[in-house]
């Protein structure tokens, strides 16, 4: 039902491991038990499909609870992991479809304009997506630029990240 697995293993890596158990089924639930107390390490665990993540350190009653907790369905994080997730989470913008203040000047296309310059688009991309042409595109970021301040285009996507008007991965 529950695979307790090392990251560190001399033929096959606990990550790769735990890849495969969760695309081949062969456990309900992958446990990740290790002494490496590393976000890559956990990322890497939680990406391949792992349920939980507990530290080595952990005195043996957390370890049983655990076990209950992940065959339970539930997932679980050791107490270091889930304070620097909590951490992380808080120093990102707040969830929901609120304007973030620094970009409120913005009229609702200029934002638009500022998305697709994060998401790495040249303004003949923009003017395409955006049915306009590219001199409407420069006067956009021209305007963008002047609102918030900015030198050029990589400050703006670092605000717009910065902003959450963009995430990673969207």
């Amino acid at each position: 039902d529950i695979v307790l697995m090392d990251v560190r293993m001399p033929v096959l890596d606990g990550i790769a491991a735990t890849r495969s158990i969760v695309i081949d089924q062969l456990a309900g639930h992958v446990l990740v038990l290790t002494t490496f107390d590393e976000d890559r390490i956990v990322y890497d665990a939680l990406a391949a499909g792992a349920s939980g993540f507990l530290l080595k350190t952990a005195p043996p009653a957390q370890l049983v609870d655990a076990v209950h907790t992940i065959a339970a369905g539930d997932a679980l994080l050791a107490p270091t992991v889930t304070r620097r997730l909590i951490e992380e989470f808080v120093r990102r913008p707040p969830p929901g479809d609120a304007i973030p203040e620094r970009l409120a000047e913005l009229t609702e296309r200029e934002r638009e304009v500022l998305t697709l310059i994060a998401r790495g688009l040249p303004n003949h991309q923009i003017a395409s997506t955006l049915f306009v042409s590219d001199s409407t595109v420069k006067t956009h970021i021209n305007r963008i630029f002047s609102k918030l301040d900015l030198h050029d285009r990589v400050q703006a996507v670092v605000l717009a990240y910065e902003t959450g008007l963009v995430r990673p991965g969207e």
